[in-house]
C-alpha cells in the first residue's frame, strides 16, 4: 500500500511563492465578517457534528462527522460557497437590512457562469435564484446528466462541454469573456481570484464544526479536489486550534494534485484515469488553494477507487450513507490506520467531513 507523503513546506509555505504576494490570493479566515452576510441573507441551518462509534471499531479514541449531507437542501457542503459570493454582492447593492422582495431582485441582469463537477454549479444557481440573476452551468461529459437535470430545477441553464473539469472550465471563462457574463469558479488561476471568495464561504461549516467539537482533534482529514474545500478548512484549523491537529489532504489515486505539487514545490498538473470519486477528480489545482496547503498540511494521502468504494456499507450502517467523494476521508482514515501512518494511535482523535450526499 501506498503511504502518506509529509509536507516538508508546513509552516514555511514554497519557497519565493509569488502567490503569497498577492493580498487578492490569499485563503480567508475572517469567518465573521462571511457569517454576518450569510445569515442575514441565506439564513442557513447548523449541520450537526456526529460523534460516532466507528471509533471503537477502527481502534481509535473518538471520530466525529461533520455532517454536510443536507445543507441547505442541497445536499454538500459548497451550498454556501457561490451562493456567499452572490449573497454578498447582493447585500453590497441593497444592504444587510433589506426586505426579502429587495435581495430577490438586487442581482436583477447579472449573468454567472462556471464550471462544475456539480455541487458548485448548484451553489451558483441556488444563488442566482435567490438574488435575481441568471446562471450557466458547464458542466463536463463525465458529470451524470441527473445532476445536470438538478441544477435546471434550480432555473440555471447548463451547457455540457468538456471530456473533463479543466476543460469545461476553459470553455465557460471563454464565453463568460465573449459575452461579459461574470465568471465565478470556486478555483484561482494566474489573474483570477474569484474562487478565494466562494473557499470563504466553507469557512461557516468549519466554524460551526470546531465550535460543536468537544475536544482538539489530533487529526482532521480532508478530501480534495482542486484543493478549495481543505485549503479553506485547514487555514481556520490552523487559527482556531494552531498547529495541535495533524491535517491531511486526502485525493484520489488518479488524480493527487495536490500531493504532487506539494512534492514539486510548485502547481503542476497531473494525469490519470477518470476516478469514481468525481467530484475530486481534477488535474490541476487552484492556485490559492496550494499556496495555503503549503503551508497548513501536515500530509497528503491517495486512495484508491475501490478503496473509497469499500467504505460506503459500512458508513451507511451507521446512518451515514454517502457517495464516494462524500466518504474519502474515512476510506484515507482507514488506511492510515492499517499503515501505521499519519502519526495515528489508539489515542487519536479524529473529524472527518461527509461533503456530500449519496449520489446514486
Amino acid at each position: 500500500m501506498t503511504k502518506a507523503t509529509t509536507n516538508h513546506y508546513f509552516n514555511t509555505g514554497f519557497p519565493d511563492d509569488p502567490i503569497l504576494l498577492d493580498p487578492n490570493m490569499v485563503v480567508r479566515t475572517d469567518v465573521e465578517s462571511v457569517s454576518e452576510i450569510v445569515h442575514a441573507c441565506l439564513k442557513p441551518e447548523r449541520t450537526p457534528l456526529i460523534n460516532s462509534d466507528l471509533a471503537k471499531t477502527i481502534g481509535i479514541d473518538s471520530l466525529w462527522f461533520k455532517d454536510e449531507r443536507n445543507r441547505m437542501d442541497m445536499g454538500s457542503f459548497k451550498a454556501i460557497g457561490a451562493s456567499y459570493v452572490l449573497a454578498r454582492e447582493a447585500a453590497e447593492k441593497v444592504g444587510l437590512e433589506a426586505s426579502d422582495e429587495e435581495l430577490k431582485s438586487s442581482l436583477e441582469g447579472r449573468i454567472y457562469a462556471t464550471a462544475s463537477a456539480g455541487n458548485h454549479g448548484l451553489s451558483l444557481a441556488n444563488g442566482a435564484r435567490l438574488f435575481g440573476a441568471k446562471a450557466i452551468i458547464y458542466l463536463s461529459k463525465t458529470v451524470p446528466a441527473e445532476f445536470g437535470d438538478f441544477i435546471k430545477t434550480y432555473g440555471a441553464e447548463v451547457v455540457i462541454a468538456g471530456e473533463n473539469y479543466e476543460e469545461s472550465m476553459l470553455e465557460a471563462a471563454k464565453a463568460a469573456e465573449q459575452n461579459n457574463w461574470t465568471l465565478l469558479s470556486d478555483s484561482t488561476w494566474k489573474d483570477y481570484s474569484a474562487g478565494v471568495d466562494v473557499m470563504a464561504g466553507y469557512l461557516i461549516m468549519a466554524s460551526e464544526a470546531f465550535e460543536d467539537c468537544p475536544e482538539t482533534p489530533t487529526h482532521i482529514f480532508l478530501q480534495a479536489g482542486i484543493g478549495g474545500f481543505p485549503a479553506s478548512v485547514a487555514a481556520f484549523a490552523r487559527k482556531f486550534y494552531g498547529n495541535g491537529p495533524k491535517i491531511v489532504v486526502v485525493e484520489p489515486t488518479e488524480a493527487p494534485v495536490i500531493q504532487a505539487s506539494i512534492a514539486a514545490g510548485k502547481a503542476v498538473e497531473v494525469q490519470g484515469e477518470v476516478s469514481i470519486m468525481g467530484r475530486l477528480d481534477c488535474k490541476v489545482p487552484s492556485l490559492a488553494a496550494l499556496s495555503s496547503l503549503a503551508q497548513t498540511a501536515n500530509y497528503c494521502i491517495t486512495i484508491t477507487d475501490q478503496e473509497s468504494k469499500d467504505c460506503l456499507q459500512e458508513l451507511s450502517d451507521k446512518g451515514l450513507s454517502t457517495s464516494e467523494s462524500g466518504g474519502a476521508g474515512y476510506a484515507a482514515l482507514k488506511k492510515a490506520i492499517k499503515n501505521n501512518d499519519c502519526e495515528l494511535s489508539s489515542d487519536s482523535k479524529v473529524m472527518l467531513i461527509l461533503t456530500e450526499k449519496q449520489t446514486d
